[in-house]
């Protein structure tokens, strides 16, 4: 054993033979090619049917998105009442897929969720059944809006207690609303859907006030819930208007009691064709008050069953009716166009003194009428022989057309043509309002303006204005000469109540001098006093201002337009008021500047009070 030798074992030799290469090179080529293959076959897939698979697949999901509305922004007025704001309300949504998912318990989900749904929000069985019936696929089907909070959250408790309340969900909305009704309708506006103003502040600053949606969206299967994202919105800013609710219901009150007095057997049942007042601020062109009527019902724009009858209504033709709305939805104060009358004989005067054409010491002699061109032009005192001979003082207190004209001959058509426009006559006034109305093609121009044109202009007839225009430049005669750009709104908040941006007073140029201003001022405090203004007096204020009557187109008619415009105090004015009666229902309109002065008075006397306005100095 021991000397036994050990037997050596040969090794194996391994190889890799060119057979086994060839299978191994078309195994791997196999291989690829199924790979081609299949990533062919994924992109054709993709490309042709891409759309519908992943539609099969979220059909296994539950898909939630949801648009996040914006709240638009409010407007306020200068006290910081809402004018106009958005509420919360909620919009019922059907999701008609959810409701029949499961087909052994449809029938008594649909049961109890038409139940509900008539329970807390009075929708019909009949219009949950038609959309069943119609989309039973449907995923988004509008039941009802405008849910007030306490119905939606008192449907939201009980669905949570009864597990067959299903395929309903409440969409989050706002809803446009203005608290006082019918208060500054034209300035304010109103939203139709979409948000979009029309007319007022709603339409001029929409942009501003608008917001933009957020979005709430994700997946979320039958195991777990997938995250999901959610874009905020960013709600809209709010505007701060010049108007004080407070004194815009004083002029709305009386504006109102005026037509309703005398009413009787108009047109449409009101007391004149149209009745405004603009209250503004002479020394910053802030519109504190600005009121016309008729007005409208800004909750409910499109009624128009206050002024006519359901007869009348029903025979409107689709166009009439829009016409008619039209009408009233427009702001006399800022878009109507109208002859001025004899509050325009102030500017003729100012003219006159600033062109040197008047010293001040003139006197004028007036027999009634006045031969100028081929006309004999009549003055308001024609049947009484006339004025007489007049120092300014009295042609002002008498609004004696007469002089007015021999006035306006002695300026002539450049200058007075030039102080038209220096004082904004038939130029936009910039007011921040839609409507805005330049008047230059009603306006003469030198070069076909005639001497009976000249004439008549003067004492403010054969040339037309808007009260804007005319309330803006009396503010820069009664100021020291200063025009400010009218506007009425102040400032802007973001949504969280900061100021973003103020509008300051934009004093736009000088329109005549102090001096003047001040003589002006002398003339206009005797009108009301002793001459044509003396009903617009209020105890305990010195109140300087002018009356006009203006004859409408076509003459003889007995169709006139009458105003009154007036400022306090006497000295430093700090409010301008300015109002316009437009073909009052009175027998002769002609001679209606008593009620124009009377209802100045009414407003001024508790207008006022509450401005705080500066009182007559009693005499020791």
């Amino acid at each position: 054993m021991a000397g036994r030798r050990k037997r050596k074992v040969p090794a194996l030799k391994q190889r890799f033979t060119k057979k086994m290469q060839k299978k191994l090179v078309m195994l791997f080529m196999a291989i690829l090619l199924a790979f081609v293959f299949l990533i062919g076959r994924i992109t054709y897939i993709n490309a042709s049917e891409g759309e519908t698979y992943t539609k099969n697949v979220l059909d296994q999901q539950q898909y939630s998105s949801r648009t996040i509305p914006f709240k638009r922004g409010d407007i306020i007025d200068t006290n910081g009442t809402k004018l106009a704001t958005s509420e919360r309300v909620y919009n019922v949504i059907l999701d008609a897929k959810v409701l029949l998912s499961d087909e052994k318990k449809a029938e008594k989900y649909t049961k109890a969720t038409i139940e509900a749904l008539q329970t807390y929000f009075q929708i019909e069985p009949s219009t949950v059944e038609g959309v069943l019936d119609e989309k039973p696929d449907s995923r988004y089907a509008v039941l009802k809006k405008g849910v007030d909070y306490d119905t939606a959250k008192a449907y939201e408790a009980a669905a949570k207690e009864d597990a067959n309340v299903v395929g309903i969900w409440l969409e989050e909305d706002y809803v446009r609303t203005y608290p006082y009704s019918t208060l500054a309708s034209d300035v304010l506006g109103f939203t139709s859907d979409g948000n979009v103003g029309t007319v007022g502040l709603e339409a001029s600053y929409n942009a501003l006030l608008n917001g933009t949606d957020g979005r709430e969206y994700g997946y979320q299967n039958a195991e777990s819930a997938v995250e999901q994202t959610v874009k905020e919105p960013v709600n809209g800013s709010s505007i701060v208007s010049t108007i004080d609710t407070n004194l815009q219901s004083i002029v709305e009150k009386h504006i109102l009691a005026f037509n309703e007095e005398h009413k009787n057997g108009a047109e449409e049942g009101l007391g004149s064709k149209n009745t405004a007042v603009i209250m503004m601020r002479p020394n910053t062109g802030e519109i504190l008050a600005m009121a016309s009527y008729p007005n409208f019902d800004l909750n409910n724009p499109r009624d128009l069953s206050q002024y006519y009858t359901e007869e009348e209504i029903n025979a409107l033709s689709s166009e009439d009716k829009l016409n008619k709305l039209n009408e009233l939805w427009r702001n006399f104060c800022v878009s109507d166009t109208f002859e001025p009358g004899s509050t325009i004989k102030p500017f003729t005067i100012a003219t006159g003194l600033e062109t040197g054409a008047l010293k001040g010491d003139e006197t004028y002699y007036c027999g009634g009428s006045l031969h100028v061109g081929d006309y004999d032009i009549k003055c308001i005192a024609y049947d009484e022989g006339g004025h007489g001979t007049q120092n300014l003082t009295q042609v002002m207190e008498n609004s004696c057309n007469v002089a007015l004209m021999q006035i306006g001959l002695g300026i002539g058509a450049e200058e007075f043509s030039k102080y038209q426009h220096i004082f904004g006559f038939g130029e936009f006034t910039g007011i921040d309002l839609p409507g805005d109305a330049a008047t230059s093609a009603l306006l003469y121009k030198v070069d076909n303006m005639g001497e009976t044109d000249l004439a008549t202009n003067s004492f403010g007839q054969n040339f037309n204005v808007t009260m804007t225009q005319l309330a803006s430049g009396f503010c820069s005669l009664i100021n020291g000469g200063n025009y400010y750009k009218p506007h009425i709104v102040k400032e802007i908040q973001d949504q969280n109540g900061n100021v973003i941006e103020t509008k300051d007073p934009i004093l736009q140029k000088k329109t005549i001098s102090k001096k003047t201003s001040d003589t002006l001022k002398s003339y206009m405090y005797s009108v009301v006093q002793n001459g044509s203004g003396r009903y617009a007096q209020v105890e305990g204020y010195d109140i300087g201002g002018k009356t006009g009557t203006a004859e409408k187109l076509p003459r003889g008619e007995n169709k006139n337009v009458v105003s009154f415009i007036g400022y306090a105090p006497q000295e430093n004015p700090e409010i301008m008021i300015y109002v316009v009666v437009d073909e009052p229902n009175v027998p002769n309109q002609g001679r209606s500047s008593n009620l124009i002065t009377q209802l100045s008075a009414d407003i001024m006397a508790e207008a006022f009070p509450y401005l705080n306005i500066t009182k007559t100095t009693p005499s020791e």
